[in-house]
């Protein structure tokens, strides 16, 4: 028999407008959406229907694993964690971020990422888990084992996404030496002397390693099928040398000139939506909302607040006249979901999976109500 479910009285929002009516669900995925007239079923009460979430980049089971400097929680206890936050922000579908690479107290040892990613495997399988969790590996490439990490998950189906990173001095996030002395001697309180040491070694392990890892590393995401992301691209030569590896998620450019040359190349632009909901970046480059009003912002990323996800596109709507609700929620829904290649998720269309989230706003911050995951509720 099969497992029938109707949504009514919703405004839903479809990929190009919002519609008044229902959504009928039949064994886990989209059957029927029907205009006009309300149907019986569950009362929406006029809130809207939006497609579950898809995030891409979010660091925030870290946080839960590692709350404190030299702290390890239980991995179990905090995938469930962040799991709950996650689909309490409206997100059905989440890429956790796995750092790969260790540089002196940066990152972590070879075999505890893969470590996590076998606790995520078990709680999928034990049912633990409400959201859809797929991995991105987020790989220092200027580390010298960052390679050596990458072997443990070369037969890891849950992988989806890697993106390419280098934090040296000078390059991409950290362009000029204020920020970075921001980051790494101010808030960890070296002297001048240890600071420049740190400087030169970090030079040094980029000239090194960052070429010919990031290199190895695109090659085998290529003959794996695993999408390739960049991170941080600050000129149109970083852009042409991420093209070049085949990249298709440009994350969190650093520059107007990089953001607009990706978007133009045809990557997916991905800025954070805590950027958009603050109005500026935590690390002082550009706003998302500058790009978002040029036209050249493509995917919204919740980063390290899981529920910025689901209030900045509401931001971006009631502030930039270019762009209506609908085009918003793309951010967040079916422009990610084709970037990394997920077609049976991401927009309220018949056949597609019954991802779904209800979100009540009038004015100010959304509230999510309720949110089903393949016709399932799970919140």
């Amino acid at each position: 028999m099969s497992n029938e479910q109707v949504l009514t009285n919703a405004r839903i929002v479809l990929e190009d407008r919002i519609v008044d009516g229902s959504v009928q669900i039949r064994d886990g995925r989209i059957a029927d959406i029907s205009e006009g007239a309300s149907r019986a079923g569950e009362d929406f009460e006029g809130d809207y229907l939006l497609p579950g979430l898809i995030e891409l980049h979010t660091d925030h089971l870290e946080a839960h694993y590692s709350p404190r400097p030299g702290v390890r929680w239980l991995k179990i206890a905090a995938i469930q964690a962040h799991d709950a936050q996650v689909v309490t922000s409206g997100i059905t579908t989440v890429f956790d971020c796995l750092r790969l690479g260790t540089d002196e107290d940066n990152g972590f040892p070879k075999g505890e990422m893969r470590s996590m990613a076998d606790a995520l495997a078990q709680a999928k399988d034990e049912g633990r888990l409400r959201a859809d969790h797929l991995i991105h590996l987020r790989c220092e490439v200027s580390t010298a084992d960052v390679l050596d990490q990458f072997e443990d998950f070369q037969n890891d189906p849950q992988v989806r996404l890697v993106s390419l990173m280098d934090h040296a001095p000078g390059q991409r996030q950290f362009q000029t030496m204020d920020q970075y002395t921001l980051y790494y001697k101010t808030k960890r309180g070296l002297s001048d002397e240890a600071f420049a040491a740190f400087v030169e070694r970090q030079l040094a392990l980029s000239a090194r390693y960052a070429t010919p890892h990031r290199t190895a590393l695109a090659e085998a995401c290529t003959l794996r099928g695993i999408a390739i992301a960049s991170h941080d691209d600050a000129t149109t030569d970083h852009v042409e040398e991420s093209i070049g590896y085949g990249v298709r998620l440009a994350e969190f450019p650093t520059s107007f000139e990089a953001a607009e040359a990706s978007h133009r190349a045809g990557l997916s632009v991905l800025m954070g939506a805590p950027n958009v909901v603050r109005g500026k970046s935590h690390s002082g480059n550009i706003a998302a909302r500058d790009l978002a009003e040029c036209g050249v912002l493509d995917v919204l990323s919740s980063d390290y607040v899981p529920f910025s996800l689901i209030h900045a596109p509401f931001v971006l709507a009631d502030e930039i006249e270019t762009i209506d609700l609908p085009k918003a929620i793309a951010l967040v829904t079916a422009t990610p979901a084709r970037t990394v290649g997920l077609d049976d998720r991401g927009r309220i269309a018949i056949g597609l999976r019954a991802d779904i989230a209800r979100v009540h706003r009038r004015e100010g911050v959304p509230v999510v109500r309720s949110v089903w995951r393949e016709g399932r509720r799970v919140a």
